[in-house]
């Protein structure tokens, strides 16, 4: 990457990311109703052929639009420099498989650890979450703020550790008993980038997992952050959640209230 994070046009980037994260939902939607093929990486852990038409896709038009950017996508891999993309071109492929229509295209421009622009776009719901720093979060041109809610009638969405995840169980587990205690209700809905964008939209009140990728969270979050909410890693370090994968968002009281939650174990 030649250019530096001063020198980004976050505007026209975010243009473009959201062109990028629709035209893979295009693909994924086309798609919907026709079986793909599909493949294990490991248990649990699916792929298909929609997931990489949509990274191509993606990835031809970031790649047109700003040459000098890197890329990284979950599928295809690439280069992680400075400034560069970080793509999730099917987030919830199990649910897509089972024809669940939770699914969603997550692009993010990271620039020195932080993300700049994020897109959510979730085509079978036919909606599209944007953020840029500074600027706040829109669905669909609508400013996004996150909830208000006192913590005992909060609602959280959380993911249960799978495939080589399980080692954690006995980490997540207390967590998680804890929080059903806590919380008036919790709900997993298999797309993490998704559950992001409703703690920013306040559909839902906060949100935790483990050991994502930094292609699924990037975008999501700064959704989060810029609808007014917290982010960090399990720790409560809100510069570590990228690298790690581990993650607690939410409105300020309903963070620091996971945070707690997860001290406690």
């Amino acid at each position: 990457m030649s250019g530096q994070p001063g020198d980004l046009d976050l505007a026209r980037l975010l243009d473009v990311a959201t062109f990028a994260a629709r035209a893979g939902g295009n693909v994924i939607s086309r798609a919907y109703d026709a079986p793909p093929e599909a493949r294990q990486k490991g248990p649990g852990d699916w792929v298909s052929d929609i997931d990489d038409a949509s990274e191509r896709v993606v990835h031809e038009i970031l790649s047109a639009a700003a040459p000098e950017i890197d890329f990284f996508g979950e599928e295809s891999g690439g280069t992680r420099g400075s400034v560069g993309w970080l793509v999730d071109p099917l987030d919830g492929t199990t649910n897509f498989l089972r024809r669940l229509p939770v699914v969603g295209v997550s692009v993010a421009l990271v620039a020195d650890g932080r993300p700049m622009v994020g897109v959510v776009h979730a085509p079978m719901l036919a909606e599209t979450y944007a953020a840029v720093r500074g600027g706040g979060a829109y669905r669909d041109g609508v400013r996004l703020r996150v909830s208000d809610r006192p913590s005992g009638a909060a609602i959280c969405a959380t993911g249960f550790p799978f495939r080589a995840k399980r080692e954690r169980l006995d980490e997540y587990l207390p967590v998680f008993g804890r929080a059903l205690w806590e919380f008036e209700d919790l709900r997993r809905a298999g797309a993490a980038s998704l559950d992001l964008a409703w703690t920013a939209a306040g559909a839902c009140d906060g949100y935790f997992e483990q050991a994502l990728g930094p292609w699924d969270v990037a975008a999501g979050a700064l959704l989060v952050e810029e609808a007014g909410g917290r982010v960090s890693d399990w720790s409560g370090d809100p510069a570590a959640w990228l690298d790690s994968g581990d993650i607690v968002v939410g409105s300020p009281a309903v963070h620091a209230r996971i945070l707690e939650l997860i001290a406690a174990s």
